[in-house]
C-alpha cells in the first residue's frame, strides 16, 4: 500500500513538473513573439506562467535556454517524424513536391512569429545564433532527405544530383523565401504554394508540373 502511494506521489510530481515546464515554454514563446527576445525578461515569463523566476531558471537556464528548448521541441517533434514518414512513402515526385511545399508553408505559418524575433536577435546574442543554426540545420536535413527520395525515384533532371537538389529546395523553401513572399510581397498562401510548386517542378524535374 505504501509503495503504491509513493509511486502515485512520484507520478503526480512528474505530471506537475511537466505541466510547469510546458507553461513556462508557452509563456516564453508568446512573450518572445510579442515583445522580442531582448524586450522579454525572465520575470515576465515567470509572471505569465505563474511560477517563481527561480523556477524559470531551473527549467531553461534563462532566456537563451528557453529559446533553445522551444527550437529543440519543434525540431524533434512527433509531427516532424510523421513528415519524414510521409516523404519516405511518396511514389510520385510531383506529389512529393506538393507535399513538401505544404509542409514547409505550414511550419512557417506556425513558427514565423518566433523566427522573426530569432533572426532579429541572433546578431547580438550567441545563444540565439545557436538556436537559429539549429533551426536551419533541422530544416536543411529535411529538405536534403526530400532530395534523396526524389533521386531514389529517378525523378531528378539529368543535370541535377541530390546535393544540388537539396540546395534548390533550400533556396525556394527556406524561411528567407517565405519572409519575402509573405511579408514583402504580401502574396496569399494559395498563390505562394502554387508558384513554389511550379518553380520546383521545373528546377528539379525539368517540367511544368502536373497542373
Amino acid at each position: 500500500m505504501q509503495a503504491r502511494d509513493a509511486s502515485a506521489g512520484l507520478s503526480r510530481r512528474a505530471e506537475y513538473a511537466q505541466a510547469t515546464r510546458e507553461a513556462i515554454l508557452a509563456a516564453a514563446r508568446e512573450l518572445f513573439v510579442e515583445r522580442g527576445f531582448f524586450g522579454t525578461r525572465v520575470e515576465d515569463i515567470a509572471r505569465s506562467a505563474r511560477v517563481a523566476p527561480a523556477t524559470v531558471y531551473a527549467v531553461g537556464g534563462g532566456k537563451s535556454g528557453l529559446l533553445r528548448e522551444l527550437i529543440e521541441t519543434a525540431v524533434g517533434s512527433a509531427e516532424n517524424a510523421a513528415i519524414y514518414a510521409r516523404i519516405d512513402a511518396m511514389e510520385s515526385p510531383h506529389e512529393l513536391i506538393r507535399f513538401i511545399v505544404g509542409a514547409t508553408q505550414a511550419k512557417f505559418r506556425d513558427w514565423s512569429g518566433l523566427m522573426r524575433q530569432v533572426v532579429a536577435a541572433a546578431p547580438q546574442e550567441p545563444g540565439v545564433r545557436e538556436s537559429l543554426e539549429a533551426v536551419r540545420a533541422g530544416m536543411r536535413e529535411g529538405l536534403a532527405h526530400t532530395a534523396r527520395v526524389l533521386a531514389r525515384l529517378g525523378a531528378l533532371r539529368p543535370d541535377m544530383d541530390d546535393g544540388r537538389a537539396a540546395d534548390v529546395l533550400w533556396y525556394f523553401l527556406g524561411n528567407s523565401s517565405y519572409f519575402t513572399l509573405s511579408d514583402e510581397l504580401a502574396w496569399p498562401s494559395t498563390r505562394t504554394a502554387e508558384w513554389l510548386y511550379e518553380m520546383l517542378a521545373y528546377a528539379l524535374l525539368g517540367d511544368a508540373g502536373d497542373g
